[in-house]
């Protein structure tokens, strides 16, 4: 059976029974990076044959866990913290093993950006969680403009030096927001910092961050006042392609793309 195992994202406490009894049973471990997860199982007194299964090498990876499946081995699949697959290695390997039509399941535990949300106090009945934004800054605003008229919460996972940079995209996108950042969840110097957009966070950088910034209040959506042209247009404006465009419109509007296309033919 292979087993995709939720691991601590900084106490080494945070990891439940079943997964501790599971770690245990394995024949082998899929890991993101062995030293990391060495770790944790020398913390437990657990000794069991590590493999790498890495963004660079996950085809490979998943086609040995299928075999070993297929062989009788129990498979466990980690990431360095929290649950694999959500920003880290394994999305490749859930879909070959879709493919192949051999089973899986998963063992729940921590995860940092619910944790984050929960420390944030901003409003946690709808979100989206949308991960490291893109590098290339005309792919990472496209991205910022497509949710800039969401009303639910946003989630981002953020390296301390991409901080002041992710935040001045977002007040760009977006205008003014409450927001607030979250890192060493878990951790003996865990911290929350609630800020303004406009304001930044000032200090020195530490830790892997989770930032959450509020949604779009009612009054934010001006461009649904607009003719579907116009509307589209207006997205176009922000650095949206046409297609990109079509389908924001949609969404704000609560229509179709089909509905909206043959209004913006000449565009």
């Amino acid at each position: 059976m292979i087993y995709f195992v939720a691991t601590p994202i900084g106490n080494l406490k945070d990891i439940t029974l079943r997964a501790l009894e599971t770690l245990k049973e394995a024949d082998v471990i899929f890991c993101e990076d062995t030293r990391h997860t060495l770790k944790l199982l020398n913390a437990y007194e657990i000794k069991k044959p590590l493999k790498s299964c890495h963004k660079f090498n996950e085809r490979s990876a998943a086609e040995q866990i299928v075999m070993l499946s297929r062989e009788g081995k129990n498979v466990c699949i980690v990431s360095d913290a929290g649950m694999p697959v959500v920003s880290d290695p394994g999305r490749e390997v859930t879909r070959i093993l879709r493919e192949e039509n051999e089973p899986y399941t998963v063992l729940p535990g921590a995860n940092a950006f619910l944790c984050a949300l929960v420390l944030s106090a901003l409003p946690s009945d709808r979100f989206t969680f949308l991960g490291f934004l893109p590098e290339k800054a005309k792919e990472r605003e496209r991205l910022l403009a497509e949710y800039r008229t969401r009303p639910e919460t946003l989630a981002f996972h953020c390296a301390p030096q991409d901080v002041d940079g992710y935040i001045a995209a977002m007040y760009k996108a977006f205008g003014e927001r409450r927001a607030a950042a979250v890192r060493e969840i878990t951790k003996i110097h865990e911290e929350t910092v609630p800020f303004l957009l406009s304001e930044g966070l000032s200090g020195e950088k530490r830790g892997e961050y989770v930032l959450i910034v509020e949604g779009a209040a009612e009054t934010e959506n001006p461009r649904c006042e607009l003719s579907p042209r116009e509307h589209v247009a207006a997205l176009m404006e922000t650095g949206l392609d046409k297609k990109d465009a079509l389908k924001a419109a949609a969404k704000e509007r609560g229509v179709s793309k089909s509905e909206l296309y043959k209004e913006t033919l000449d565009l």
